[in-house]
């Protein structure tokens, strides 16, 4: 993946409160790259199981709602992210989706909420449903993962900016 215009990527999982925290903070100055923090890095899922609730409520925008289960099995909601981003709706699609898991409690392996998320950046459901099963959706993911290893990434969120990863 390359950034032509030299603006910082912010990779993230939908799968992460953490990420949620940080991506209402960054807003749109950076790309955003979804990543499945799960196939960057295995063990991520313990990582999140074991994340300090208390510290994601005390720094979350709103209120928080955890979703059940937590974490869910974010792989299909990472691919319309991919699918969003391709379609230039990430950062409206990611918000919304986030906003579903951690601020509505909803599981975002479950379809009905990723497409409620995608609905809200007018992201037609049919077309979300046909665009996560396309394979440049996974290749746009794949681009992801392929950057966060490139960098040496194994914990989300982090900025990349100049060849920096700045963990945030």
């Amino acid at each position: 993946m390359t950034n032509a215009d030299a603006r910082p990527v912010f990779l993230y999982d939908l799968a992460s409160p953490l990420c949620w925290v940080a991506a209402e903070e960054v807003g749109g100055g950076p790309v955003w790259q979804p990543v499945s923090l799960l196939e960057l890095n295995p063990e991520a899922h313990a990582a999140l199981r074991d994340v300090d609730r208390d510290e994601v409520a005390r720094r979350a925008p709103m209120p928080l709602r955890w979703p059940d289960p937590y974490p869910a099995d974010s792989l299909k909601a990472m691919l319309a992210a991919a699918f969003a981003k391709k379609a230039g709706r990430a950062i409206a699609f990611s918000l919304a989706a986030f906003r579903q898991a951690f601020a509505g409690g909803k599981d975002l392996g479950e379809p009905d909420n990723i497409l409620i998320a995608g609905a809200a950046c007018e992201l037609h459901p049919r077309a979300l449903l046909s665009g996560i099963e396309l394979r440049s959706t996974r290749g746009e993911l794949d681009a992801g993962n392929a950057l966060a290893r490139e960098h040496g990434v194994t914990d989300l969120p982090v900025l990349i900016e100049d060849g920096r990863v700045t963990a945030i």
